[in-house]
């Protein structure tokens, strides 16, 4: 369906001229102004996002709000939007995100105000480019030029270790891209000059060709995920990130690598796929169970939570490569919860950072006497990060559960530990911090949530009740992409 109005565009490039403008007019003598032109931004860009889910038609799976325009003539390089059922939700979670970051660092970043909204509203464009782009190296140029911002993100405006963690992040992420690179010139040369996405997935190519492909691809997507054992930058780089840093990284960067398997590996190299699922899998059963122990011993807030996020995500790749509609749906809407309850972990982090400048566990106790409010939404969002039922933690895990136990009773066993973690780390660490004595002076004088904190934590936890109790109307959307896309998988099957 071609755009009448450019809704892609403009979500993509109105947070990013935004942002550059910041940069031109922004001083810390004009930051009270520089933090409302960046929320009206933001706003902005995702009320543009809107029309993508009103005007979207459930019953296609044909990509929808589709843009083109030539671009780099010569190598057939074109500007090319659109978003099928699976992108629609990421372009809108993306949108949402970056209000949520904005608001969050309205009084908490005080110097070089318009740099910090800059890097994030620049972000937000570019990574909504990589969720929309039907053409191959567009995706490319924007699934890249994430790194960049992120980079000076956690550079400038991290913590103490802040320069190391941000040279591993982009080491790391850009190392692993490489090899992709060279997989889409061999897909652009084998399509005869074309960098249609949708016309790679049609290429009859060999199983040898397939597999190495896939293994292009998997270098960046694995990293970006991150997969286990190439998941070591991700706690390093939540550490020292600042609080929008980290909410983003979570809830929508990680995403970037598990939409990738979807867009190419998945479609492009079916045969090695399924050749190859039994491998995956088993990394992903490593990262849910492993790395959910690792979770359980760290001592920093920020470190367990961004080990969660490993383990959660383990939950996406091992229901992607099930070759399952429930197990596909279920790892998208995995995708979409952690996006809500990861970010919502790492504001409330923040939100006792702020207060008390400490992350460890071992430095609080008895918040839960001096915040109450708080403390009612982190144990939502702890409750949701470990899965209970009627939040959306529950609906994605459950969902890849069921189709594990399907697919192998053993596997889904294995899968299911992840839940009896996820409950052990959790409430391990809010048990630790927010009941008992207040035996910590700083905690004694903690002041509870302003209105500015509640309604951040009450929006993210009303998306995340909804979702719990009410998910059709996000796997409805979903629903006739991913039954194309599983089909075509299939029909590809060696």
């Amino acid at each position: 369906m071609p755009a009448t109005i450019p809704y892609l565009s403009l979500s993509i490039w109105i947070p990013i001229v935004s942002g550059l403008l910041l940069l031109a007019i922004g001083r810390d003598d004009r930051a009270a102004l520089t933090r409302w032109l960046a929320l009206t931004a933001a706003v902005v860009s995702f009320l543009v996002t809107i029309p993508l889910y009103t005007g979207f038609d459930h019953a296609t799976a044909a990509m929808q709000f589709v843009e083109h325009a030539p671009w780099i003539e010569r190598f057939a390089v074109n500007y090319a939007l659109g978003v099928d059922g699976i992108a629609v939700w990421f372009v809108l979670l993306t949108a949402f995100i970056t209000i949520i970051v904005v608001v969050a660092a309205w009084e908490v970043v005080e110097k070089n105000v318009a740099g910090y909204m800059a890097a994030f509203l620049v972000l937000s464009g570019l990574m909504i480019g990589v969720f929309s782009a039907t053409d191959g190296l567009l995706f490319y140029v924007f699934f890249e030029a994430t790194l960049i911002p992120m980079y000076l993100i956690i550079g400038i405006w991290g913590g103490p270790n802040r320069v190391y963690a941000s040279i591993k992040f982009f080491l790391y992420t850009f190392a692993g891209s490489l090899l992709t690179l060279v997989a889409i010139i061999y897909l652009w040369y084998k399509a005869g000059g074309s960098f249609d996405i949708a016309s790679w997935q049609q290429l009859p190519l060999t199983i040898e060709a397939q597999t190495l492909i896939f293994f292009a691809f998997f270098m960046a997507f694995a990293v970006k995920v991150p997969m286990w054992p190439v998941h070591t930058w991700l706690p390093d780089a939540h550490v020292e990130a600042p609080t929008g840093g980290s909410i983003v990284l979570a809830a929508i960067m990680l995403k970037l690598g598990a939409y990738g398997f979807v867009r190419f590996s998945l479609p492009i190299a079916p045969d090695a796929a399924h050749h190859l699922s039994g491998f995956i899998i088993t990394l992903s059963l490593i990262a849910v169970i492993y790395v959910g122990f690792v979770a359980m011993v760290q001592t920093d807030m920020k470190k367990l939570v961004a080990y969660s996020s490993i383990a959660h995500m383990g939950f996406v790749t091992l229901g992607f490569f099930i070759f399952s509609e429930l197990g596909m749906e279920g790892a998208i809407s995995q995708m979409i919860s952690h996006g809500f309850v990861s970010g919502a972990m790492f504001l409330c982090i923040g939100v006792l950072y702020d207060r008390v400048h400490s992350r460890q566990i071992a430095d609080y106790g008895g918040v839960a006497n001096t915040m109450p409010k708080f403390a009612a939404f982190f144990l939502f969002f702890s409750m949701a990060n470990c899965g209970l039922p009627a939040t959306s933690g529950f609906v994605g895990e459950f969902m890849v559960i069921l189709a594990a136990v399907q697919f192998n009773f053993w596997i889904g066993l294995l899968a299911a530990i992840a839940l009896i973690l996820g409950a052990a780390y959790s409430l391990w660490m809010y048990k630790r911090v927010a009941f008992g004595a207040v035996t910590n002076p700083n905690v004694a004088v903690l002041k509870d949530i302003g209105s500015r904190e509640f309604a951040m934590l009450a929006v993210l936890a009303a998306a995340s009740l909804y979702m719990g109790i009410v998910p059709k109307p996000f796997t409805d959307v979903m629903h006739a992409s991913v039954a194309n896309l599983l089909q075509h998988v299939a029909q590809s099957k060696l």
